[in-house]
């Protein structure tokens, strides 16, 4: 059966062309569909009734074909949610990190929605619930909690909230004895505040009307936010801010960077009227991170061609670059990724080999161990402390195979404490399942890490159905862990795959710039090799493949489509970045200075406009087959606005040459995260795979 046979019939939206052409670097190009870009997006992201009607009725116009095409699957969608559901333990908890006489910590309630944030007195007892999340979103069609962060005297805590899913987080202050909000109320911010060392105060980051952290506030409880001070302002749109903090609570940290370039200041905690002082002045491609190390601070930096970066130390009393020693020298094929300082010891968490490992190193000896895992592909992640002076840290490890187990690791005995492992209520037995890495030989003779899960009593013949996940961007890397979602298609068959293409830094920082820029087809041909590996071990077959992958990782689905659209079954675009050149030519829009160094600068570049011209995805639709497609978004997106999808059907529609179905699924009370309740989120992870199992056949 061809896929179009396995879609009904309905009469597909055709979007109004009205040409509009736009010259640069002496080339012109023509955007049949620019009109689907609201005028007043910024307004909009706010107050999503203020969407022109025009651009509503069409949008609404695309969820009514997608409903009608999709109509045969609800009973599908339904059984699959109740599996996923029935693998998430309904009235789950995280354990308690300790933090001076208290423990915090998160749970849920059965058919709770949201997190509430609890604490307990710190050797145990009863549980205060301090900010319960499905309380706070009643009512509202959208709710997000963002930063939780309680005072250093435990007597208060600043949190953020969206509910719009524009990403505009309002905050407020939780008084923790009396369970009410104060009257402090700050809006359009990033979502964190952090406490100064007086506990009377916080700092936040606010955002400006292009949705751009620019500027450094403090606010003292109990007054007008309009007198909040100006710690700090950003005056390039190219570079995010945040602001954060130490465990010794003695200094407050203003980090500044882009994709590879970074800049702090600081000012003492305990002096929040201080000026903030310099550290290093931004360089371009200098990349640093500064951790608490009492005396000293650790600087984990790519200077000195570091380019796996190595890891400095600097005294506080004069932090700047002249004072710099190294601690740990770089290591080609090592990456380090974060540290973490400790009275005793400072702990690395690093990559080798393409798997994670945490190092602890003794300070004042400088002898070193390794915590690692034996599995064949695995994740691991590095919790830390809310204490300085412990010799307990929390870490989390999982495989493919291996739900998430959370340890407690004595630094000095070198013990480890399971303190729990994540409970599959429905049922999960490791041995049913095999998860393995293979090697996809790319177009240029790289070797691409695939990690596969499948059932052992999967035919491995070529006609397994497959899930092809990818991202590769921003030097993210895709861990191989545990996922209980992804169980509802290896259940029916599917052998599930992460590419781990270029882009990102699965085998260290070369591999990110590999795929970035001028290099950016990698990102591309490493997918599609990826495909073609599966297939010539007879895992599945191209007929079978489904491809998936959100933000960055839709535009890595839009230009696969463009470039091997036969490799593919269907594709599968979340959130999809497919607008590329439109947007890095639109300064107006909220990461796009911030995006430069990523991609490239169209507007200042010819030779950046012809790379991004070559590969973005709307700008080489063409006349051709493409596979089934479904393309799904949120209306208050500031991320990937909605617009780049919608433009992306529409054009799809017109231009390609067969009969198969592009579906725009768009969530119109959403922003890039989708919908915020756990269960909500779910229904839309059945969506995607009710669609993947239809295309090939199996729904």
């Amino acid at each position: 059966m061809s896929s179009t046979a396995r879609f009904s019939t309905a009469t597909a939206p055709g979007a109004e062309q009205r040409p509009h052409s736009d010259v640069r670097h002496g080339i012109e190009r023509v955007d049949e569909y620019a009109w689907l870009r609201a005028d007043n997006w910024q307004e909009m992201f706010k107050d999503p009734s203020k969407l022109d009607p025009a651009i509503r009725s069409h949008l609404e116009a695309e969820n009514a074909y997608q409903t009608a095409l999709m109509a045969d699957t609800a009973p599908l969608r339904e059984t699959l949610f109740g599996e996923m559901k029935g693998r998430i333990k309904e009235d789950d908890s995280s354990v308690p990190m300790k933090d001076g006489p208290f423990a915090y910590g998160t749970s849920y309630r059965t058919g709770g929605q949201h997190p509430r944030f609890f604490r307990v007195p710190r050797e145990g007892g009863e549980e205060a619930i301090l900010i319960d999340g499905d309380a706070e979103a009643e009512g509202k069609a959208y709710f997000r909690i963002g930063g939780v962060d309680h005072a250093g005297d435990h007597e208060r805590l600043v949190w953020g909230f969206d509910d719009k899913g524009s990403e505009f987080y309002t905050l407020k202050v939780r008084d923790l004895q009396t369970g009410e909000d104060l009257a402090d109320l700050i809006a359009d911010t990033g979502g964190e505040g952090q406490w100064d060392a007086t506990d009377n105060g916080f700092f936040y980051t606010r955002l400006d009307d292009n949705h751009r952290p620019s500027q450094v506030f403090h606010h003292r409880i109990g007054t007008d936010t309009a007198q909040d001070r100006l710690v700090y302002e950003e005056t390039d749109p190219g570079f995010f801010m945040s602001v954060g903090g130490t465990r010794l609570n003695d200094w407050i940290m203003i980090s500044i960077s882009d994709h590879e370039t970074s800049e702090y200041r600081l000012l003492p905690a305990a002096r929040p009227d201080a000026e903030p002082v310099l550290v290093k002045a931004r360089e371009a491609g200098i990349q640093y991170d500064l951790e608490e190390g009492g005396d000293v601070f650790f600087v984990l930096t790519n200077s000195g061609g570091a380019k796996d970066f190595r890891i400095m130390t600097a005294p506080v009393s004069d932090p700047r670059e002249a004072n710099w020693s190294e601690l740990v020298p770089h290591e080609p094929g090592r990456l380090i990724l974060s540290v973490m300082g400790f009275r005793d010891y400072l702990v690395r968490l690093e990559r080798k080999d393409g798997l994670p490992r945490i190092v602890v190193r003794h300070r004042a000896t400088g002898e070193e161990h390794v915590v690692a895992f034996e599995e064949e592909a695995y994740s691991l992640g590095l919790a830390g402390s809310y204490e300085y002076e412990t010799d307990i840290i929390r870490f989390s490890y999982s495989s493919m195979t291996t739900p998430a187990q959370v340890y407690d690791y004595d630094m000095r005995t070198r013990e480890r404490v399971l303190l729990k492992t994540q409970e599959v209520p429905s049922g999960h037995n490791p041995n049913d399942y095999v998860t393995r890495r293979l090697l996809a030989p790319s177009a240029d003779g790289e070797l691409v890490p695939v990690s596969l899960l499948y059932r052992k009593d999967t035919p491995l013949d070529g006609t397994a159905p497959c899930l092809l996940y990818g991202y590769g961007s921003y030097g993210i890397a895709i861990p191989a862990s545990f996922n209980t979602n992804c169980l509802s298609l290896v259940d029916r068959g599917f052998v599930y795959a992460i590419a781990h293409v270029r882009g990102g830094k699965d085998k260290g920082y070369g591999w990110y710039e590999d795929g970035k820029r001028d290099r950016k087809q990698n990102t591309f041909t490493d997918f599609i090799a990826a495909a073609r590996r599966l297939v010539a071990e007879k895992l599945t077959s191209h007929d079978r493949i489904v491809a998936q992958g959100g933000s960055a990782g839709g535009m890595l689905m839009g230009a696969v489509a463009n470039m091997a659209p036969e490799a593919f079954a269907g594709i599968i675009a979340e959130v999809p970045f497919v607008d590329v050149l439109n947007t890095m030519l639109d300064a107006t829009l909220p990461l796009t200075p911030p995006e430069w160094p990523e991609w490239g600068n169209p507007i200042e570049s010819a030779a950046d406009y012809r790379t991004i011209a070559a590969y973005s995805p709307y700008d080489n639709v063409s006349a051709q087959a493409y596979p089934p497609i479904l393309a799904v978004a949120g209306l208050t997106d500031p991320r990937v606005t909605y617009w780049e999808p919608a433009k992306w059907v529409a054009r799809l529609r017109a231009r390609k040459t067969d009969d198969n179905p592009v579906l725009f699924r768009i969530n119109m009370d959403a922003g890039h995260a989708g919908a915020s309740g756990r269960f909500s989120r779910l229904e839309e992870i059945a969506y995607g795979y009710a669609f993947a199992l239809k295309v090939v056949g199996k729904a």
